[in-house]
């Protein structure tokens, strides 16, 4: 029987967006880089084979190429934008430099249809991307759709596809139909994709694995470390050692309920250790975001190696590993490589020599929250809205010390229990207050001030590649303003960012 869907990543920033799209139709999906060997592929036996957009143009001297002998092994092939023009380019097609491009909403017009366009409007609104564009199509080819370019083809007796827009992509409105149809009607792709069945599967794998050796789980209190630590306890009981490091520049109160929700709730072996001094030590007088990330994170992996060395007998290091990150780090050089890299904590020291236990590296963020409700984790828990590793050390803009750290959590939990008291905190994708190194002067009471200026960040997102800033009523954003600048002994002046991305960033360091 034949396995799930293969996409090739060309440095598409959608690639893994496709990847979801497919596993939220319960079919299995994995993004290899594009020049995976072909014997590499076909031993995975795929239903179909996806080739992602990407930033290069076919006719570039470094352009990322595949076998054309791909095309030739019977399985069914989809070109998404670059994809498109590379099936063109390599099976004997023109693709041209475009006059102007297009990039945004388009109107695709279908003039004949095909298995991956059945069942769609004539007319309908596309998400479009891309410089380049096919002059020619191949022999066999025909054109089926377009936009102000060619931009549907089919070779239906091959079963090869190729479309110039992004159906992954919620702008494109019948994009879901398109790819449901390549991935039921055209490859039949078999529905094995249960994450039930992927708790038991792991859990067994895990205890085979460890055996009665031990287990050391750098445990922060986000959804990713939690959801493995769950997980693996589940598996292996007291052999699980979870340490968690106090780094200053948490959230208010983290450490105490990280110790209350694992410790207690749970029943983990968790050791917390107190670097809040040690972390100030070493960013006082650093502004540059990132020199600040390197430090948090090197003294992160120092404060980590130096506890992980009291507990004997360890022989395997757990972490909280997902499958976005495992795609980002064997990506091709392009969008998808870099875009979160620098919210991330540095790896760990290789001299640890402990092998590698990530039991949640094939699970995408909506999968690992579904495992951790699986697992008894608290519904608030699961559904945190993301942490960067570096903390509130890049939510204060400029040089970070106690007293701003404290400010900022002050202002930060007003917020967030404000959303959590109005409804809204599960209806925006994340959430927070960023202090900047900036004063002005205000009036309190009879007195003038000279305090700093808060700025309150709210993104809504379905992928975090592109966002919008949360449309809040007035009365919630004064109501949150009045409280901060009310309440938090620092700040007398309270703004609201209302950047979308692109151009700006969820966070601002």
């Amino acid at each position: 029987m034949k396995n799930g869907i293969i996409i090739l990543d060309f440095g598409s920033q959608y690639n893994q967006l496709i990847a979801r799209r497919i596993r939220e139709m319960e079919v299995y999906s994995e993004v290899l880089p594009f020049n995976t060997p072909l014997d590499e592929i076909l031993q995975k036996n795929p239903a179909g084979i996806i080739l992602s957009g990407g930033p290069s143009s076919v006719n570039a001297e470094n352009a990322h190429l595949i076998e054309a002998s791909l095309f030739d092994q019977d399985i069914p092939v989809l070109g998404i934008c670059y994809g498109m023009q590379l099936t063109t380019h390599l099976l004997g097609g023109k693709v041209k430099k475009g006059q102007k491009g297009e990039y945004g909403k388009a109107q695709l017009k279908i003039d004949r249809t095909n298995s991956l366009l059945g069942g769609v409007s004539r007319f309908s609104t596309v998400w479009m991307s891309h410089f380049d564009e096919v002059e020619e199509v191949p022999e066999g080819f025909v054109v089926n759709a377009t936009t102000d370019v060619v931009s549907a083809i089919s070779n239906e007796s091959r079963k090869i596809y190729g479309v110039q827009f992004h159906p992954e992509v919620s702008h494109t409105e019948e994009g879901q139909r398109m790819l449901e149809n390549f991935v039921f009607k055209i490859c039949n792709a078999p529905k094995k994709w249960h994450l039930t069945n992927y708790i038991d599967k792991t859990i067994k794998e895990i205890k085979a694995k460890v055996g009665t050796d031990k287990v050391i789980l750098g445990l922060s209190g986000g959804v990713d470390s939690s959801v493995a630590a769950v997980l693996i306890h589940r598996a292996i009981g007291d052999q699980l050692q979870c340490i968690f490091v106090d780094t200053g520049l948490l959230r208010k109160d983290e450490g105490q309920k990280v110790m209350a929700n694992y410790g207690e709730h749970f029943h983990m072996k968790i050791e917390m250790v107190d670097a809040r001094k040690r972390f100030m030590d070493k960013l006082s007088g650093i502004s540059d975001p990132e020199e600040k990330r390197k430090i948090i994170g090197n003294e992160f992996v120092a404060v980590f190696d130096e506890e992980s060395h009291k507990f004997e007998g360890a022989k395997f290091l757990a972490q909280g590993t997902i499958y976005p990150d495992v795609i980002e780090s064997q990506s091709v050089k392009g969008p998808s490589a870099v875009i979160k890299s620098h919210h991330n904590v540095g790896g760990l020291p290789e001299e640890m020599n402990l092998e590698l236990l990530e039991p949640l590296r094939e699970l995408f963020k909506d999968e690992v929250r579904k495992v951790g409700e699986e697992l008894g984790i608290p519904h608030h828990l699961v559904y945190r809205h993301p942490f960067p590793g570096p903390g509130l050390g890049i939510r204060i803009l400029g040089e970070v010390n106690e007293e701003k750290v404290k400010i900022l959590q002050e202002a930060d939990d007003i917020f967030i229990e404000e959303l959590y008291k109005n409804d809204l905190y599960e209806k925006v994708s994340q959430a927070f207050v960023v202090l900047l190194p900036v004063k002005s002067v205000g009036v309190m009471g009879d007195e003038r001030t000279y305090e700093y200026t808060a700025v309150v960040r709210s993104a809504n997102t379905t992928d975090f590649m592109t966002a919008t800033f949360s449309h809040f009523p007035w009365e919630f954003l004064e109501n949150v303003s009045n409280r901060i600048i009310n309440e938090v002994r620092g700040i007398n002046r309270v703004a609201y960012d209302i950047s979308s991305k692109p151009p700006a960033t969820i966070e601002w360091e």
